[in-house]
């Protein structure tokens, strides 16, 4: 009889190889091949369903009607609440303050009258309980369990019968019933699609907290993405304090909300205005400082950019940034010097965003340009003026998207002049004076930014 040749498949694209290795050949994925042995082609037997299909429109709505959680700017990126029989997967790095949020999520609800229970297999009861107190998230109806294995989670769901449950985390639950120890590849998939079905049969919203790599990728299979309807991206800067939880999938909302949150000691507060906290209150104008309204999802934020030009003393010149993407700054740089006849080749250059705002949106090219023409020369810019607009290699303004909601809500804040690509159709904006400028050579004018050697006072 011929021998059985074993297979090894990758459990990320499906790719194949006669020997086991270490990492992917196709999508170079570590750890994700496994043996399936020799590939066996089954007929799979026709069963009676348990269901007759029916008409899309005989279908009922309200079964899939959403549930407020308690958490205005979770629920702003969830598209309106929970959707019954949803599985959220909610992913940071450690410390962002992902236990936090969900615990609180997990109170509000339970304060509703509605049960929920909160599974940990990172913590004790008891620690979580403290931290429970710290931020009054204690409630009659939120139930608590340590667990790490899955069985047993199921059978607390069986016994509980919750509306709501949080799992933190997916890393830290096993089964015996799948190959390897918790947090590989075999064991969140099974464990994910275990909690995937018995939300989908019990109608119960599921929100499972997962790990993130020193890449900022979920760690765990790509499949895990696949299975479960929602996936949040929680991240923040450790030292400022300020959070934001991103939609990256949502099938039944939009997937490009955010939502803005603040560490305090009594827990996480929401931020409904977050604008005025990536800016600076100063009573006078100082150089090297602009303004831009950038677009987080669908919601605009306020933001200002401070930048700092010296000689370099050893000749080779220095870019340095912080919050801003350093090869959009040297694209910059370079139109700068080439448009603008800014000798900044000689120059160690300083950018830096305010509050720890992390600004990848190209519409803050000309806030980054003004900020750094505004330190090489020493002068200020207007201060009541913000700057929207993509900056071209040919020194041109490029058009940006959402440019009337940018302006609407500069003029909520209080500013009374908008630096705009030409060619915008904005029509006249009732309080707020629009200057469109189609190069950069025409904003740097019209900001009174003064030529070398010649200083003169602002219009």
């Amino acid at each position: 009889m011929a021998k059985t040749k074993s297979t090894y498949r990758c459990t990320e694209c499906g790719w194949t190889s006669v020997r086991w290795v270490g990492r992917c050949g196709e999508c170079q994925a570590w750890g994700s091949v496994d043996s399936i042995g020799a590939p066996q082609l089954k007929q799979v037997a026709m069963s009676a369903p348990s269901t007759k299909a029916v008409p899309i429109g005989d279908v009922s709505a309200t079964d899939a009607r959403r549930a407020l959680t308690g958490v205005g700017e979770l629920d702003r990126v969830l598209g309106g609440g929970l959707v019954p029989g949803v599985v959220v997967l909610l992913a940071g790095e450690p410390g962002v303050g992902k236990s936090t949020l969900l615990l609180e999520v997990a109170a509000r609800w339970a304060k509703q009258g509605r049960r929920t229970l909160y599974v940990t297999g990172e913590e004790s009861a008891a620690q979580v309980r403290l931290r429970a107190g710290r931020t009054d998230a204690v409630a009659d109806e939120l139930y608590l369990a340590a667990e790490s294995d899955l069985g047993t989670v199921l059978g607390h769901i069986e016994e509980v019968g919750p509306s709501l449950m949080v799992l933190d985390s997916v890393q830290t639950i096993g089964t015996a019933e799948a190959d390897g120890s918790p947090g590989g590849v075999t064991q969140v998939r099974e464990v994910t699609a275990a909690l995937v079905r018995v939300a989908k049969r019990r109608g119960m919203a599921v929100m499972i907290v997962g790990h993130v790599t020193k890449d900022g990728a979920i760690a765990g299979p790509r499949l895990l993405e696949h299975l479960v309807d929602v996936v949040l991206s929680f991240d923040g800067d450790k030292h400022s304090g300020f959070r934001m939880v991103r939609g990256v999938k949502n099938r039944f909302g939009p997937s490009d909300e955010v939502g803005c949150f603040e560490m305090s000691d009594l827990g996480i507060v929401e931020v409904t205005d977050p604008s005025g906290l990536f800016t600076t209150e100063r009573s006078t104008p100082v150089p090297g400082t602009c303004l831009t309204v950038t677009m987080e999802g669908q919601r605009p934020l306020l933001a200002e950019v401070q930048a700092l030009v010296s000689p370099s003393p050893d000749g080779r010149a220095k870019r340095v940034t912080n919050g801003i993407d350093g090869s959009r700054l040297s694209m910059i740089l370079a139109v700068l010097q080439r448009h603008g006849r800014m000798p900044l080749h000689e120059r160690d250059v300083y950018v830096s965003t305010v509050g720890g705002a992390r600004l990848t949106d190209p519409a803050a090219d000309l806030a980054i340009a003004l900020a750094v023409a505004s330190a090489h020369r020493g002068a200020t810019t207007r201060t009541n003026a913000v700057a929207l607009g993509e900056v071209g290699l040919a020194g041109d303004i490029r058009r940006i998207p959402g440019v009337a909601r940018r302006v609407a809500e500069a003029k909520r804040l209080g500013f009374s002049v908008a630096v705009v690509p030409h060619v915008s159709d904005l029509g006249k904006v009732d309080g707020l004076r629009t200057w469109p400028v189609p190069s950069i050579g025409d904003a740097l004018e019209w900001i009174g930014l003064p030529a070398p050697g010649n200083v003169t006072p602002l219009r």
